[in-house]
């Protein structure tokens, strides 16, 4: 009785320390600037929890995507994260076989300058199977352009490492860069380019959001201050 007692005893503080495990995020063991980004996909954020409690220091809100869709978290998520003392920033997912000048319009009907305090991003993701590289290439650049113009800022470029090396490789080399990949190791471009952040999980933990969350930190000797809006 008194073995069966000691294990049952060393299962629960095994199944204790395993939970208390998962719950460590890489921002609570290293000294990193981290930041987050979100969407609708977050669901209700409980600001006052996710504010007082997280070692966050900025958010980029996903705003417009292609020339009609809204994020609707967009307003809402803006004004409370800037309440609780993160920097914020806004993005749009772009889509090539849409119009650039629709979709700039579109997304600065939503990214007004005075709610910035970063510099704009730019979520590029997907290819169209029909358009060649080039012409992928020669309209995002138009676009930039354009996002450039409007905002008086270049803004930064959202994508991933297998993108890049596929698609973009010397294509961005005036525009600064957050890098997805989701793994234990930094992400390596094949063209040894630079980049400010690194999104490096889909599936992060926050208190105050109960959905997965895209996680992101500065690499390198970066700073925030890198990315701040001119206003």
């Amino acid at each position: 009785m008194t073995r069966q007692l000691f294990v049952i005893v060393f299962l629960m503080v095994s199944l204790f320390a395993s939970a208390q495990g998962a719950g460590v995020q890489c921002e609570d063991t290293c000294n990193h600037i981290h930041g987050l980004d979100m969407s609708h996909y977050q669901g209700e954020v409980f600001w006052e929890t996710l504010g007082n409690n997280s070692h966050q220091s900025y958010v980029y809100f996903k705003a417009t995507e292609g020339k009609m869709t809204i994020d609707a978290t967009y307003k809402k998520n803006m004004d409370y994260a800037r309440k609780y003392g993160l920097k914020v920033g806004s993005y749009h997912y772009y889509h090539a076989n849409i119009d650039q000048e629709v979709q700039l319009r579109h997304f600065m009907s939503q990214c007004r300058p005075g709610d910035q305090d970063l510099i704009p991003m730019i979520d590029v993701e997907e290819k169209p199977s029909r358009m060649s590289t080039n012409a992928f290439c020669d309209s995002l650049h138009k676009f930039l352009l354009l996002v450039e113009r409007a905002y008086k800022q270049k803004p930064l470029v959202y994508t991933g490492t297998y993108f890049y090396n596929t698609y973009l490789l010397g294509k961005l080399d005036d525009y600064k860069l957050m890098i997805a990949q989701y793994s234990e190791n930094e992400p390596r471009l094949k063209d040894e380019r630079d980049y400010v952040i690194w999104q490096y999980t889909g599936k992060g933990r926050i208190n105050g959001v109960n959905t997965y969350i895209d996680k992101s930190r500065l690499v390198g000797r970066h700073t925030l201050r890198e990315l701040w809006y001119r206003h």
